[in-house]
């Protein structure tokens, strides 16, 4: 059960809120004064910190700044803060809610809005430990393993335009990891707290494509029941990434052309310009200068999204890099699934830099795993032969 620190200097008051509180199960440690409860807060991991303003020695609001800044030095997890007074006022409410307080409540004290608070503050303590274990995973997934020239020179590419609006033409096989290079070049950017919003042109049919990518008015077609935001409106402020770009109808080519001339798009059934901010970047597995001489793709179009190239190399092409790769895949994979992690052998190693790889790095990820479901604790080149290839 959550586990809750009730600082107080009114013994009355601290005994009141233990009763309370442990009745609903919760654990609850007690200090006199602030100084004594900033000592147990940094010292122990809460759920939930309860304190007063009024206090000898220490103030509430001198402990919860106090408090925030040693979590921030240290490193360490943060409690919401809740602080409570027989004082209250607007001002001295807005000063603690400023001060980074989770909530301010008055005494005395409302049972009801206390175990409401109670529950509020805890809720979004684990939302927020929720938020970085996905985050964690999340970017655990968009790691460019390797060492190989040809990976380093990728790498050296995104650290000098990330940072910038400029656009970028992804190109390179399936499978090379072109939403890798996407997603590190949207995090890196000054974009990278707002969203990035991902559209896979092969997906969607060719009669749906301008009514995703620019939205719809209500009955602008069979289907269009209400108004819908498309995905440039949806990535207003932050990054709108094109995957198998080549794939796009001439069409939606020529309304995403404008869209990037003229910084506005236009919903299908409508004739209302709406202003966007937007960086897209673009990748295909198709040689788009191919493409245009064949007609399917507009030139124009074309170097407007390659303003910077960035070619993802075959995994052929760097196989020095696929031992760090299976190791990454390992650790990856057993953390996910909460496995005991496996080892590969010198042996097993070798086998699988000698074969081809035409899936590029999904394909060795894939390969991977299956070794790892299927073969012991070290995974050895008999186990390769036999379910890696």
């Amino acid at each position: 059960m959550a586990k809750i620190l009730v600082i107080d200097d009114e013994r009355a008051i601290r005994n009141t809120l233990k009763d309370i509180l442990e009745f609903e199960g919760y654990t609850i440690d007690l200090a006199e004064n602030g100084k004594v409860g900033l000592e147990k807060a940094l010292a122990t991991t809460y759920d939930l910190i309860y304190t007063d303003i009024k206090m000898p020695e220490m103030d509430g609001l001198e402990m919860l700044q106090a408090y925030r800044q040693a979590v921030k030095e240290s490193g360490a997890e943060e409690a919401p803060v809740v602080m409570i007074s027989g004082h209250g006022t607007v001002e001295t409410a807005v000063d603690a809610l400023k001060s980074g307080a989770f909530d301010f409540i008055v005494k005395p004290l409302d049972l009801n809005r206390l175990l409401l608070t109670t529950k509020h503050a805890i809720d979004h303590k684990s939302l927020v430990q929720e938020t970085k274990v996905l985050r964690k995973k999340i970017n655990s997934r968009n790691q460019m393993v390797g060492e190989s020239a040809e990976i380093e020179k990728v790498r050296s590419i995104i650290e000098k335009v990330a940072p910038t609006e400029a656009r970028v033409l992804i190109t390179g096989a399936n499978g090379t990891g072109k939403e890798v290079v996407a997603h590190l070049i949207h995090e890196n950017s000054s974009r990278a707290k707002k969203v990035m919003v991902e559209v896979n042109c092969a997906a969607i049919p060719s009669e749906l494509i301008e009514s995703e990518l620019f939205g719809h008015t209500k009955g602008s077609f069979t289907s269009a029941i209400k108004d819908r935001a498309g995905k440039f409106e949806q990535a207003d402020g932050g990054t709108l990434f094109l995957d198998e770009i080549g794939d796009m109808s001439l069409a939606a080519q020529a309304k995403v052309l404008r869209a990037l001339q003229e910084n506005e798009i236009t919903r299908v059934g409508s004739d209302k310009p709406i202003k966007v901010n937007v960086r897209v970047l673009a990748a295909t597995n198709k040689d788009l200068k191919k493409e245009i001489a064949d007609g399917r793709f507009r030139e124009d179009l074309y170097h407007r999204l390659n303003v910077i190239p960035i070619h993802v190399p075959a995994l052929d092409d760097r196989k020095d890099d696929i031992p760090l790769l299976i190791n990454h895949f390992v650790e990856q994979i057993c953390q996910e699934q909460g496995w005991k992690t496996k080892s590969f052998s010198v042996e097993a190693m070798a086998a699988l830099q000698q074969r081809a790889w035409p899936g590029n790095i999904r394909e060795l990820r894939n390969v991977v795993e299956r070794l790892i479901i299927l073969s012991g604790d070290v995974i050895t080149d008999q186990d390769v032969q036999s379910f890696g290839m």
